[in-house]
């Protein structure tokens, strides 16, 4: 029998960009299954935003058995809070609580920081994104709670071309 694998967490290094892009990018695939195929037809980051994002140490890396970088989230942070970017894990670890790990070592850095909230933006019904972050304590923020800094992300949301109406701005409190 297999012991299962353990997981640790770090800032990614330079060597992990392509992998980071790589994990983004399978990660997308899913977006098939609930009929989103523009995402899921989307290319990853691009490199040299992955490399900078890496630079400012804006990217925590899940390592399985200390060589594998299996999943990560990507934020920024904010003069009051860190918004969370992205998060991802190869579906080959799903199911393994690496995502909620990952979110947990964000609001970690936060917490030491003294930063008190954690922001995202996700897609209101697809599974693994709205109903997911509300298991992990995040709560939809109404639209008349949304700052200056929320509604500039949400118009460049729309300029990409997302569907602003199927997405949802959600926050976590730090205690």
């Amino acid at each position: 029998m297999q012991a299962a694998p353990v997981f640790t967490f770090r800032f990614a290094a330079p060597q992990d960009a392509q992998t980071i892009r790589s994990i983004e990018f399978e990660a997308g695939q899913r977006f098939a299954d609930v009929g989103m195929t523009g995402i899921a037809d989307g290319p990853p980051m691009a490199l040299e935003l992955v490399e900078r994002k890496i630079a400012a140490r804006e990217i925590i890396v899940a390592v399985a058995d200390g060589l594998t970088c299996v999943g990560f989230a990507m934020f920024e942070p904010q003069p009051t809070r860190f918004y969370v970017q992205e998060l991802d894990v190869l579906t080959t670890h799903a199911g393994q609580r690496i995502g909620a790990a990952l979110i947990e070592q964000v609001a970690r850095l936060a917490r030491a920081q003294q930063i008190t909230q954690l922001t995202l933006s996700t897609y209101r019904a697809v599974p693994w994104n709205a109903p997911y972050y509300r298991r992990l304590g995040f709560r939809e923020i109404a639209e008349a709670e949304l700052d200056a800094a929320l509604i500039a992300r949400r118009d460049a949301h729309m300029a990409r071309g997302l569907d602003e109406s199927k997405r949802v701005f959600m926050r976590r409190d730090l205690a």
